[in-house]
């Protein structure tokens, strides 16, 4: 069995080929801080909770409330929009762990990151991959955050695990990636970020 040391810099090494600066920084300040009059995609950032149990690394996910104006009731990572405020997009990354589920900062070691991730709805979202020791303790804001819950990285790795489907969108059919796992359906932008890191880690 690898050690979580091995299992961390493994994940390490496969992200390291990957440029982790905010795209476009002229861009993103313009999209910040004035009004943009052209459809650009609005930056926004997640962060993938890497968890290194002895056993086995698991992802954390969590499940967002019903009561919520956006993506209400849908699994997710915890992030959003990246604000004036936010040091850019692995700010802003952190900002929501801390503000969805307690998370300081501290407490993650950021490995790396993913490529942009467009989604149907008009965001560029960074998914920034973190590593976190256990044992992980959380505080969830229950006006955003339903169920906090893992998921074993061999779940993930599995192929047979990533279904695609299709969602007529206008004039087009676009094909987007399910994953179930203990009765919750994963899906949209979460789905598709899980399935390339999992691409990512096989290869390594």
């Amino acid at each position: 069995m690898l050690s979580s040391e091995i299992r961390r810099e493994k994940v390490r090494a496969c992200l390291r080929h990957i440029s982790c600066s905010d795209w476009e920084r002229g861009q993103l300040r313009s999209s910040l801080h004035q009004k943009v009059t052209v459809r650009e995609p609005v930056p926004a950032a997640v962060l993938v909770p890497m968890v290194g149990h002895p056993e086995e690394p698991t992802i954390i996910l969590t499940r967002r409330t019903d009561e919520l104006q956006n993506h209400a009731g849908e699994i997710s990572f915890p992030g959003g929009r990246v604000e004036p405020e936010d040091s850019g997009t692995l700010g802003a990354a952190l900002r929501e762990a801390r503000e969805e589920l307690g998370l300081e900062a501290d407490k993650v070691e950021v490995l790396g990151c993913l490529p942009p991730y467009d989604t149907l709805s008009g965001f560029r979202v960074r998914p920034f991959v973190g590593w976190l020791d256990p044992p992980v303790e959380l505080r969830p804001d229950e006006r955003e955050v339903a169920e906090v819950f893992e998921v074993p990285l061999g779940y993930l790795l599995d192929p047979a695990n990533h279904r695609e489907e299709q969602i007529r969108v206008g004039s087009e059919n676009r094909a987007f990636y399910v994953l179930e796992y203990e009765e919750r359906r994963i899906w949209g932008a979460t789905a598709g970020i899980l399935v390339e890191l999992a691409g990512l880690l096989a290869e390594s």
